[in-house]
């Protein structure tokens, strides 16, 4: 595995920072909210859709399954055809969402480099008329983890994504964005368009610290490139337990980082269901190795993320998303004040 730096100082915090590790378990929220929208079943999707997807499947469809999760209000569905062959297939158009469909062209460009060995479905297919994009897939006969997530299945996967990120090194993708191109702007930006905008609803610890909050997060973007293609998408309705395999699907998010951020993009999720996330972050073969004050200052930038996403009107099509981002939001700035002695 190629060996990148990790570890090299980052610009301070004008507040002194240190780690605040506390036994037990993360408050987990009574009932999150799941990681859905709202989806077009199969049997609503336009006919010439319908028809150019069994063309490239070779047989008619004859039963389709709707599959729950995931923020896209398009077709997700596991798809039988008439030869006996099975599929999976997405589908979205413009009429549902006006950025859906470029999300697809995105992760059909990734999919497509990807190398056999790595545990992602084969895209088989793709139509694209300029409005309705569809992907057809292998169907992987697995499950999304249980939410909230088992102690062991987490273990699993963490496990997993650790080997992910091997395979994944040196990055497969030709012209992949980096990681400082990928998420500067909004995801390690976040608190510093807040202290712009000058919202008054902010979270008074928030709110005291906005200034510091801003510089946390983006000087953790020092830290993020690197030569690995990252998912930076990590969550359990991203991932398919397939008796001892673990597969990674939904790629369009994917650039050249650090080896280290999906591992922590998933304790991240991990934190979302109650589980303490300090234990895992010590153990872990890429976390523990990575400067405290690093992954502190990712946590902030991904807190300010969701504090800045969730008070965006709901995209059309996506009417749960915003409340999603409030819950991922109150759950990383909860492990991200452990970690700072602010006050």
């Amino acid at each position: 595995m190629q060996t990148i730096d990790l570890c090299a100082p980052a610009q301070a915090p004008k507040k002194p920072m240190r780690l605040v590790r506390r036994a037990g378990t993360m408050m987990p929220m009574s009932t999150p909210p799941p990681a859905a929208g709202s989806r077009l079943p199969w049997d609503r999707l336009p006919a010439h859709v319908q028809d150019a997807i069994e063309q490239r499947l070779g047989a008619p469809v004859v039963r389709a399954t709707n599959q729950s999760g995931g923020f896209s209000p398009g077709v997700a569905a596991r798809v039988t055809c008439a030869d006996g062959s099975r599929a999976f297939v997405k589908a979205v158009g413009t009429e549902l969402n006006d950025r859906s469909p470029d999300i697809h062209r995105a992760e059909a460009r990734i999919t497509a480099q990807l190398p056999r060995r790595a545990p992602v479905p084969r895209l088989r297919a793709t139509y694209d008329d300029g409005v309705w994009v569809a992907l057809i897939f292998d169907e992987i006969d697995g499950r999304m983890p249980a939410e909230p997530w088992r102690r062991d299945e987490l273990d699993r996967v963490l496990t997993a994504v650790t080997e992910l990120s091997r395979t994944l090194t040196p990055c497969p993708i030709s012209g992949a964005p980096n990681a400082r191109e990928s998420i500067a702007k909004e995801f390690l930006h976040g608190y510093r368009q807040l202290l712009e905008q000058a919202p008054d609803d902010l979270d008074p610890w928030e709110q005291r610290h906005l200034p510091d909050l801003a510089e946390l997060g983006e000087a953790a973007l020092d830290h993020v490139d690197g030569n690995t293609l990252v998912h930076f998408d990590l969550r359990a309705d991203n991932i398919l337990l397939d008796g001892d395999r673990v597969w990674f699907v939904d790629w369009p998010w994917a650039f050249a980082g650090a080896p280290w951020i999906d591992s922590l993009m998933l304790v991240k999720n991990a934190v979302f269901h109650g589980h303490d996330p300090e234990p895992i972050v010590d153990r872990h073969p890429l976390l523990a190795t990575v400067e405290p004050a690093v992954i502190t200052g990712f946590v902030a930038g991904m807190a300010g993320f969701f504090a800045l996403a969730c008070r965006r009107p709901a995209p059309p099509g996506l009417p749960t998303l915003r409340e999603f981002q409030r819950a991922q939001h109150r759950t990383t700035l909860a492990w991200l004040r452990r970690r700072l002695d602010w006050g």
